[in-house]
């Protein structure tokens, strides 16, 4: 085959040339005969001449794969990046195991575990071989519209958290299955007439005769709402609501919650016939208690309440204390409390208590009756662990930093006037102590989501650890009697980048599937041996 013609005096071609130790004087000089040809076809030094045809296809193959990557969006070419790294595996590993998390933290350190006695490493963890020099870890948020992923997680933990301390397990004796446990549910007062969503067809606020207030609003609706009609929630005549002491009642639920518990005590010695140190050593009543927000932005507490002996959940307490005592007392007990706002020459003072609306259900040792079981309250109370001000348009779920923020959260006129009213009124001197602007975007709220008395079960921490040393060999040496664990981690960032979103949602989807698919296979395998 004859070579291909040569431009003298040009050097080599450098990716077709077999000889790469040769100097420009080997190429030209007395040693160019001994050389063999490149693979171009020619001698080293030379090029062959370049087919103009060939050239312009490969320039036009390379300008249509940067237009198609060009039509794409930062989403797709993100992801397309994250893929052809060489660490992708490893990574995709990282945010497997973290569920496919929305918001994952980004931790760089190392774990080392050393033997106490010899001082020989067992295990050594750095995060400098991993991609980017860091290790991905769940968020734990436990709101579902923030990321799913770890609210599923928190509302397992919740469901057996509370399930614990109705029938047992989690280092809770199945004892308790027989003690007195009540489900009651305490509700804030009427700040206004509110429309309502009936389930039986009922119009919302019929009246006979249409009157207006004041403020020439109708006094009733003769409307039929579904669940989903945005009116649901929203004042008749917002000009007739009772802002402020919605916002003052919220930022006291727990002060009404802590009155409640102590008239509990004292409402069941005086029946029994026993001073409050006296019952105190002979009982103990314990709880967990869950806050909802309801569509007209008003909190109500959902609470599991058990009798113990004050000895412990291991001693039943006396044969006195049965269900029926405890809900006569849980009734006396709210309708007592009567708390005071702080005085203020601008909207007066306050008198606090429970609305009228009081709920409270016994649940038997066997879960007979009509009442719902301990699996049932659990999951209920598991449901509303994850659930945001967002979800019901009722509040946001960050803080806010000044007013203006609030006309551009996504809330009900309603949530927002309630928001503006916490902001001013946390401006006023007499309610510095409430600190309401901290928490303009809870509507005044400042309790927790969920809490609980020490004695009444395990704690999260507790169910985060075990899952933990079930999941992870290391827990194991590391909580050996002759290791010693150092740890020295730093923060450095949070999220993903736009294609890592993507993937990340992929993977938490299919985590979804496969709960559901084995949640179905479970319950076709329980029917099957019925």
């Amino acid at each position: 085959m004859a070579a291909l013609p040569l431009l003298p005096g040009n050097r080599h071609h450098p990716l077709t040339c077999t000889i790469t130790d040769h100097t420009r004087s080997d190429c030209h000089g007395r040693f160019r005969a001994n050389h063999p040809p490149c693979r171009c076809g020619g001698l080293p030094g030379e090029v062959p001449a370049i087919n103009p045809d060939i050239a312009s296809a490969g320039r036009r193959a390379a300008l249509e794969r940067a237009a198609r990557l060009g039509r794409l969006s930062e989403t797709d070419r993100d992801a397309i990046r994250i893929v052809q790294d060489l660490q992708f595996p490893r990574w995709l590993d990282q945010v497997t195991a973290t569920g496919g998390c929305a918001n994952p933290i980004h931790l760089a350190g190392a774990t080392t575990v050393r033997d106490a006695t010899t001082g020989e490493i067992l295990h050594h963890y750095d995060t400098r071989c991993e991609p980017g020099e860091r290790l991905l870890v769940r968020c734990r948020n436990r709101r579902a519209n923030v990321c799913e992923p770890c609210s599923h997680i928190h509302a397992g933990d919740t469901f057996h958290l509370v399930r614990a301390g109705l029938v047992g397990g989690k280092s809770v004796p199945a004892d308790v299955r027989s003690h007195p446990r009540l489900f009651i549910t305490l509700t804030a007062p009427s700040f206004g007439t509110v429309h309502r969503a009936t389930t039986d067809g009922a119009r919302c606020r019929p009246r006979r005769d249409a009157r207006y207030c004041e403020h020439v609003h109708l006094l009733g609706c003769s409307a039929v709402h579904a669940e989903s009609d945005p009116l649901v929630g929203q004042p008749l005549c917002p000009a007739c609501y009772d802002y402020c002491g919605h916002v003052l009642w919220h930022a006291h639920v727990g002060r009404l919650w802590k009155a409640f518990t102590d008239n509990l005590h004292n409402h069941l010695a005086a029946r029994i016939g026993l001073t409050r140190t006296g019952l105190r050593r002979t009982v103990r009543i314990c709880h967990a208690k869950i806050a909802e927000l309801q569509r007209r932005a008003a909190v109500h507490l959902h609470a599991v309440i058990r009798l113990d002996s004050a000895d412990g959940p291991t001693v039943a307490p006396p044969v006195w204390g049965t269900s029926e005592l405890l809900v006569s007392v849980v009734y006396s007990a709210a309708r007592a409390v009567c708390l005071s706002s702080p005085y203020s020459q601008v909207v007066g003072q306050y008198e606090l208590r429970w609305g009228v609306q009081l709920d409270a259900r016994p649940l038997e040792a066997g879960d007979t009756t009509d009442g719902p079981n301990a699996d049932a309250v659990a999951a209920y109370v598991a449901k509303y662990v994850t659930k945001g001000a967002a979800d019901t348009l009722a509040g946001a779920d960050r803080r806010l930093k000044s007013l203006q923020e609030i006309d551009a959260i996504p809330a009900t006129a309603h949530a927002r006037t309630l928001m503006r009213t916490t902001w001013r009124l946390g401006g006023l001197p007499e309610y510095a102590s409430l600190n309401l602007r901290a928490w303009a975007h809870a509507l005044g709220f400042r309790g927790h989501i969920l809490t609980k008395s020490r004695t009444y079960s395990t704690t999260y921490l507790a169910l985060r650890e075990a899952r933990a040393k079930h999941r992870n060999s290391i827990s194991q040496s590391a909580t050996a009697d002759n290791a010693i664990t150092s740890r020295d981690w730093r923060y450095l960032d949070s999220g993903h980048t736009p294609g890592g979103v993507l993937i990340a949602a992929g993977i938490a989807q299919d985590a979804a599937r496969n709960r559901v698919i084995a949640k179905e296979e479970l319950t076709s395998r329980k029917g099957e041996g019925a």
